[in-house]
């Protein structure tokens, strides 16, 4: 190894004054065909002169990358395997490759290079307003690390169309190919990213998170992608922190330990999302870990993978670290180069020369003290320490430092340019460095399809590499923190796929950490926001009646259909509501059906007993046997009407139910009245009262129609405003089926006609309730349409102010009372009779029982006229003298007239005319 302390010793003044001519602004160099220029940040930061007033000098840079130092010798690896191969055959390529020092300032120096004309001695830019025939120096470039590099690399390239093609920068507003038409990456955007940052933090559970980001063009702008990405999926972002993007600026320290309270004084933030470069995150971890700060972090792939983060003493105390890392490929080409690196010349790569020199410097160190040392050499300290302490190699060193992903894509942004060159190449002599442009070659990029891992992959509509994201996880394995793969993350699908199930298991157990504003609101609760502005901090309150929610954290409670469905308070469901009728299994439509039942049986019973003493007199008073049919049989449907007031309403049910009932009743009645004007008129001794009667009793014309006008009534009721079935959801859990009488004035009209029959009925059988004791029929119709009134009045408002499944009932009752009280006042006294008296149901006993009530009944039609004589002795002599003188009274006339009174006529009963009454109206009845 003693070949690498002669060229330290060699180059050392160069470094001291590093920048002398244009040539030794170059980092690392090899002639070709073809260069290709890159833009590396080697050293995490360029020194400031102290001096006053400072000069525009190009500066020494400090903090050795080692991360980077790999990818540019990934570059010149990608570079001598295609000048070994045949892709591009007899055309071999070179490379100039130029230190940014992560400043925007020196790497617009190393941009100015590459415009400069190809061969020119001054390297001059010439200012032309056509490039289209302009050779600069390089036909294209690869880099730079950093997106807020990249953006203003790319803004000068884009005058002459120059492709560049970065390995690293991943802000989205890269992809605009109006701002930078002439950019490619090998990489995804960070739109990809942060969109699987959310959907991780969506899927672990998490919703209240911290930012912490770099003030610079790539922090900003992944911040607002993550913002945007975050907001859509309901991540709040409980705070942002934005440190300095230069080590050097006097407030960074400050601002770490401002970060840091925040971070500790947050205690329900548990994840913490980082998108920082990487010597930006060495100095929040050490600060981290003196504060004994425990958090999940999520890494952006500029530090993921990065081995000297990881390597940090004490850092599982800081919590798990989870981040998304660059899909990696097969580098295995690559470790070989490493490994045969010490054979390699230094004088045209000036990194490798100051790593070597690094080494000699730190060589007595342990690993992170070893990289440690690295990272805090200047340029301008290695002339104090170079060269007196013996070189040692250190293969594992480099190895243990590999990026996989930021190897692998700076290896495919080789390849990618070397296809494209070779679709240049087909038809020209490539050896000539004006046989293509610059913008030719980026047209022929654009089309370009490079091989990975025998897929093929290209450049998108945006100049993006749409592959896929490695989720790494930081694991301790053996005492040490090892950087493992837990599962890829599919850009286009947008999920995650898992190798197996251990690693399954590792990504489930992110959820284990809690990291939420507010508790999570169960199914049956919703979010109600508080007073905080963020939406993620809210209180859980149930959900109202008829409400429900049936998921994690809803913003909202889905209502019921309130017609068919109902929710109790807190509900996760909707519940059928229940359907409640007058059911057959109910036990009090049973009760109904048991009375109406026996009502049929006391009506076929009657009918029997009637049909067997047909030629009684019972029967014969009782109008006959036809008409106590007809009334028997309105009985019975009107009993077979509560039927239909059962059961689930139907149409049918709803339409037959009252008609039936209101025609049948209203037959029963018309019955009933004509028997009460034939007892009427049987009985009455008043002539003007008994030609009234004979012009009325006129049975089957009257009730014929009577009936028909309830037939009329109801059919216009059907045809016009007809039942129908109802559903009624007053009740807040059930739905009650019922019927709707379509009309209340019709079914009120139906009801009053009956209750006119009736009290007409009433007034009659009233007038005959004096009759002979064992023919009372009268009494007993009078007490029935009693019976019938109040039950219907009572009716009236007990349905008008009942509701639910037993408003049927009530109707039911008021129908079976009115009908019992009409059937048993109008029958039971005679079945009485029939049964228990019969020596008083004979012609003899009826016909004597009438003879005594027609004779007390004329007597007192006789003492009525002669009581007119006790009222003046001198009447009654007048009035004999004037009936003897004159011969009137042979016919039976006399004329006489009272004081004060007008003539009466009068008639004097013949000796027989008490007999000859009873004979007519036994013959009437």
């Amino acid at each position: 190894f003693a070949i690498f302390l002669i060229p330290c010793f060699v180059i050392s003044t160069d470094i001291a004054f590093s920048c002398q001519n244009a040539d030794d602004f170059v980092g690392a160099s090899s002639p070709g065909d073809i260069v290709i220029g890159g833009l590396f940040a080697l050293h995490s930061e360029m020194l400031h002169p102290e001096e006053d007033p400072i000069k525009p000098v190009i500066q020494n840079c400090a903090g050795f990358e080692i991360q980077v130092f790999l990818q540019t010798l990934a570059m010149i690896h990608a570079i001598e395997t295609i000048n070994n191969s045949t892709l591009l055959s007899e055309v071999t390529l070179g490379y100039e490759i130029y230190d940014t020092c992560a400043e925007v300032t020196k790497a617009m120096a190393s941009a100015l290079r590459f415009l400069s004309k190809f061969n020119s001695s001054e390297d001059a830019v010439e200012f032309k307003c056509n490039y289209s025939d302009y050779i600069p120096r390089v036909k294209a470039v690869i880099g730079a690390s950093y997106s807020e590099v990249s953006m203003a690399v790319s803004r000068l390239l884009a005058l002459q169309l120059i492709p560049q093609v970065s390995p690293a920068s991943s802000a989205e507003i890269l992809s605009d190919k109006i701002r930078f038409p002439s950019f490619f990456r090998t990489i995804p955007s960070d739109f990809h990213q942060t969109r699987a940052m959310t959907r991780l933090i969506c899927e672990s559970g998490w919703n209240w998170i911290g930012v912490i980001a770099t003030d610079d063009d790539n922090g900003r702008f992944a911040l607002e992608s993550f913002g945007v990405q975050a907001m859509a999926n309901n991540v709040c972002i409980a705070f942002k922190e934005m440190l300095p993007a230069y080590l050097s600026d006097s407030t960074f320290h400050t601002k770490v330990d401002r970060a840091i309270e925040k971070i500790v004084k947050e205690t329900r933030v548990n994840v913490i999302v980082v998108f920082m470069r990487q010597f930006h995150v060495l100095k929040l971890f050490k600060k981290a870990i003196e504060r004994n700060v425990k958090k999940v972090w999520i890494a952006s792939d500029n530090w993921s993978a990065a081995v000297k983060i990881s390597t940090i003493p004490n850092i599982r105390q800081l919590g798990t670290v989870v981040g998304f890392g660059f899909k990696s490929g097969d580098i295995s080409s690559f470790q070989e180069f490493l490994r045969n690196l010490h054979e390699k010349p230094t004088e045209t790569n000036k990194f490798l020369h100051e790593y070597i020199m690094l080494l000699s410097v730190c060589a007595h160190l342990e690993y992170h003290d070893f990289q440690t040392c690295i990272a805090n050499q200047s340029q301008d300290d290695l002339l104090e320490n170079a060269g007196s302490k013996p070189q040692t190699w250190r293969d594992d060193f480099l190895n243990a430092n590999i990026e996989p992903g930021f190897i692998h894509s700076t290896i495919l942004a080789v390849y990618a340019i070397a296809h494209a060159i070779k679709g240049q190449c087909k038809d020209r002599d490539c050896k000539d460095p004006s046989a293509f442009t610059p913008w030719e070659l980026l047209e022929e990029l654009k089309k370009v399809t490079v091989i990975d891992d025998d897929k093929e992959v290209k450049f998108d509509s945006n100049g993006d590499m749409s592959t896929s994201y490695d989720v790494l996880l930081w694991k301790e394995i053996d005492g040490h923190m090892e950087i493992t793969t837990m599962a890829e993350y599919d850009a286009e699908k947008g999920g995650f796929i898992f190798e197996d199930e251990e690693k399954k298991k590792d990504f489930l157990a992110l959820k284990k950490v809690q990291s939420t504003c507010s508790q999570h609101c169960r199914p049956g609760q919703v979010k109600k926001v508080t007073e905080s502005p963020h939406t993620c901090c809210y209180e859980c309150v149930y959900c109202p009646e008829n409400h429900y929610s049936n998921q994690t954290d809803m913003d909202y409670c889905y209502r019921c259909n309130n017609k068919t469905y109902w929710a109790p308070i807190n509900s996760t469901t909707c519940y059928r509501k229940t359907i409640y009728f007058l059911a057959w299994t109910d036990w009090f439509a049973i009760f109904l059906l048991l009375l109406s039942a026996f009502g049929v049986v006391l009506v076929l019973s009657i009918c029997v007993i009637f049909t067997k003493n047909l030629d009684t007199p019972v029967v014969k008073a009782s109008g006959g046997l036809t008409v106590c049919y007809i009334i028997l049989f309105s009985h019975f449907l009107i009993f077979l009407s509560t039927v239909f007031f059962i059961d689930v309403p139907t149409e049918f049910k709803c339409k037959t139910r009252q008609a039936l009932f209101g025609i049948s009743f209203t037959l029963c009645i018309s019955c009933i009245l004509i028997k009460s004007l034939k007892i009427l008129l049987a009985f009455s001794f008043d002539p003007k009262l008994q030609n009234f009667l004979k012009c009325m009793y006129k049975p089957i014309p009257t009730v014929v129609t009577c009936t028909g006008i309830q037939v009329i009534i109801c059919t216009f009721w059907l045809i016009f405003r007809t039942p129908f079935v109802n559903q009624n959801f007053s009740i807040p859990r059930a739905i009650i089926l019922e019927c709707n009488e379509g009309s209340i004035v019709a079914f009120g009209i139906m009801l009053g006609y009956i209750a006119a029959l009736a009290f007409i009925c009433f007034i009659f059988a009233f007038k005959g309730r004096k009759l002979p004791e064992n023919y009372n029929e009268a009494k007993f119709i009078t007490f029935g349409m009693l019976i019938y009134f109040i039950a219907w009045i009572v009716f009236i408002p007990v349905y008008a102010t009942t509701f639910g499944k037993y408003l049927p009932a009530v109707e039911i009752i008021v129908v079976l009372i009115s009908n019992y009280g009409i059937l048993c006042c109008t029958f039971l006294p005679k079945c009485y009779i029939i049964i228990y008296k019969q020596e008083t149901n004979t012609k003899s006993a009826f016909l004597k029982m009438v003879y005594t009530y027609s004779s007390k009944s004329a007597s007192s039609v006789a003492v009525s006229q002669v009581s007119l004589d006790s009222k003046s002795s001198s009447l009654r002599a007048t009035v004999t003298d004037s009936c003897k003188t004159e011969n009137d009274s042979v016919n039976g006339n006399c004329h006489f007239q009272v004081p004060g009174q007008a003539l009466i006529k009068g008639k004097v009963l013949p000796k027989n005319a008490a007999r000859t009454m009873i004979r007519k109206r036994v013959s009437s009845i």
